[in-house]
């Protein structure tokens, strides 16, 4: 999303993948990324719906996606629980997609004192400091970026034996 001006890093299971052996978990079935919440709206008022060739280094002939932005990107609220996705780059031809998630400033932890609260309809929350500024890395053998405390996003969402036990205990 670089080649539109759109700032991404993944997140979740992604991130989870990359820690491990930079690739994607076996059990995984998508990617995830996350993105600010100035970019979302970049992307929905100037790329929903629009269809993009990527090139990929195990595709000589590259891949259509299309991005479909939630019209329901634009709720804040953490209400309606089946509705948490607020994008997905779609690949045209399998079907496949990449989540994306919208970073958000989280009002009501910064009016009690929590300076550089973040927070995602999924219900997961972050400090700025923890995501910004993001590292590159790599990906699938794609460049990719991650948080700059990626460890303690990893630990908080899945403990720290995910980042130490190499079975997984699904």
């Amino acid at each position: 999303m670089s080649d539109i001006g759109a700032e991404t890093w993944i997140m979740h299971g992604t991130l989870l993948g990359w820690w491990w052996n930079r690739k994607i978990l076996p059990w995984d079935s998508d990617v995830d990324v996350q993105v600010s919440e100035p970019t979302m709206h970049f992307l929905a008022s100037y790329y929903n719906m629009t269809v993009h060739h990527y090139k990929l280094p195990h595709i000589p002939q590259g891949r259509e996606y299309m991005l479909e932005i939630n019209p329901s990107y634009v709720k804040r609220t953490q209400a309606d629980e089946f509705n948490v996705i607020d994008a997905r780059w779609i690949d045209t031809e399998t079907g496949l997609f990449i989540d994306i998630t919208t970073v958000r400033k989280n009002e009501a932890r910064i009016s009690n004192g929590t300076e550089g609260a973040l927070i995602v309809k999924d219900k997961h929350h972050y400090l700025e400091k923890d995501l910004f500024p993001l590292r590159e890395s790599m990906y699938e053998d794609m460049p990719v970026k991650v948080p700059f405390a990626y460890t303690q996003v990893l630990a908080e969402e899945y403990g720290n034996r995910a980042l130490t036990t190499p079975t997984y205990e699904g």
